[in-house]
């Protein structure tokens, strides 16, 4: 149960929609007048989603970390399976609140709370992931035209960022569009990988397990998928709230989990096939064992794909730099405002991403995979729990947009909870710079998100004692009489 009343904090957005289909709403609440769309449309955009160059360097990643292909591979499924459980789970708020993901944060965390603490780490998360798209970027273009590597993510995110600026309604119909030829290249190259290559004999065999590298693999993946969790509901938020929370996890969980693990692990297959080759190299050699001018054509397709992964990540940033934004000055949500953000993040990753450069890619890819996994597990604990278990669905939308409201400025319950879930995980954490004592004597063994999870959740659900829900769901219940009237 929700309150569909205005928010009090953003502006309400001009209702009405542009003649060429340009979104004009951002983080402020959609009304269920302006909903629409197919829950099935959600199976399209995360298909999608996993179908890029970066997926692919994710495998290229895991099987780098030195255990045997057959266990990375098992390592990656099941990294998959677990970490898209709760991406979709969180996908399910969507049509339930009509608000982009990080909004509702602000029920466990408070209004500036949330700001400092969920929304800074989700920018982090944002902008990491661009950096490492734009340094494939670069390298895609460089291989495909010859452009020099600098100017491949200004050149791609003219697109990129063009899509973002159009928002929800076109990145639903550009994914619909490229399903089917993503589709049919990965499987094409999946033959390539498997029937084709060069891959050494043997090497499917299981084998002893490196529970090292077979652990860091499981997060890595895990966390690449959980790398969603911060804005998988702004692709799902205009969908009517009679879409059930079954439906929307379903149409999430099973296209994002299976298109993940076969991408990434065929991304461990191909760098298998060429050890010591960069991922554009690895699916251009997969691509040439098919037919002269097939590594051309397979890159190019999964270019495409990387426009549409940047689009998404382009577009939540903006929405996260916005709703911090509003957090301390209120703003009137616009087609302007997002343009704004937009290019404020791409050229700020221009610059990271020309730091870090294509020889180190590998090298920063790994850690921000794993450091975000650790940064995302205790928020994504304390908001399904405080969502399914907690509050129950049962939300004020105005308050959400009140820093004097309900909610609080600082929701202590939601902070002590992550802070403290943050210094459990602490001894378990297995990173190139440092590793926790615990996890040495177990002989690096990375089990922090299964520690981060349990104790979120735990601490969560003790520090939530202290809410008076009866008086929450009152004022609930209030606003929803008010607004049906």
């Amino acid at each position: 149960m929700t309150s569909n009343g205005q928010s009090a904090s953003v502006k309400p957005a001009i209702a009405r929609g542009r003649s060429d289909g340009a979104e004009r709403r951002s983080v402020d609440f959609v009304p269920v007048s302006e909903r629409h769309g197919s829950v099935r449309h959600l199976g399209a955009v995360w298909i999608v989603a996993n179908i890029n160059l970066t997926a692919m360097a994710t495998g290229v990643t895991t099987l780098a970390l030195g255990g045997p292909l057959f266990w990375t591979l098992v390592a990656t499924v099941c990294g998959s399976l677990f970490g898209t459980l709760f991406m979709a789970l969180h996908s399910s708020q969507g049509p339930h609140l009509g608000l982009p993901q990080l909004v509702q944060s602000r029920a466990q965390f408070g209004f500036f709370g949330a700001a400092i603490t969920v929304w800074v780490f989700a920018l982090v998360n944002y902008f990491n992931y661009n950096v490492a798209d734009a340094i494939l970027a670069g390298s895609s273009l460089h291989f495909l035209l010859g452009i020099p590597t600098a100017w491949g993510f200004p050149i791609a995110v003219l697109f990129a960022g063009t899509l973002a600026l159009y928002g929800y309604r076109w990145i639903h119909r550009v994914n619909r569009f490229l399903v089917v030829p993503l589709g049919l290249t990965i499987v094409v190259l999946t033959f390539a990988a498997v029937a084709r290559s060069t891959i050494p004999a043997g090497v499917f065999e299981p084998g002893p397990v490196e529970w090292h590298a077979f652990a860091t693999t499981f997060v890595i993946v895990a966390g690449f998928q959980l790398g969603w969790a911060p804005y998988v509901s702004d692709y799902s938020r205009y969908l009517a709230p009679s879409v059930s929370t079954r439906s929307s996890f379903l149409w999430t969980y099973l296209p994002s989990a299976i298109s993940a693990l076969w991408v990434i692990g065929l991304g461990s297959l191909l760098a298998a096939a060429t050890p010591g080759a960069t991922v554009i190299m690895a699916i251009a050699h997969g691509g040439d064992s098919l037919f002269p001018g097939g590594g051309h054509l397979a890159v190019a397709l999964l270019f495409l794909g990387l426009l549409v992964v940047m689009a998404l990540n382009a577009y939540g940033g903006s929405l996260t730099l916005i709703s911090i934004v509003d957090c301390f000055r209120r703003v009137r949500p616009s087609l302007a405002m997002r343009a704004v953000t937009i290019v404020a993040m791409t050229l700020s990753v221009w610059v990271v991403a020309a730091m870090v450069g294509e020889d180190r890619f590998n090298v920063f890819y790994g850690n921000v995979l794993v450091f975000l996994a650790y940064l995302f597990t205790p928020w994504t604990a304390i908001n399904l729990v405080d969502f399914y278990l907690v509050r129950k669905g049962c939300y004020s939308i105005r308050e959400l947009f009140n820093p004097a409201g309900i909610y609080g400025r600082w929701g202590w319950q939601g902070n002590v909870a992550y802070l403290g879930a943050l210094v459990v995980m602490v001894p378990f954490f297995v990173t190139a710079p440092y590793t926790g004592w615990i996890a040495r004597q177990m002989g690096d063994i990375d089990l922090s998100m299964f520690i981060g999870l349990v104790a979120a959740s735990a601490f969560y659900l003790l520090t939530s004692r202290t809410l008076d829900l009866g008086n929450e769901r009152r004022l609930v219940e209030k606003e929803q009489q008010v607004s049906e009237r």
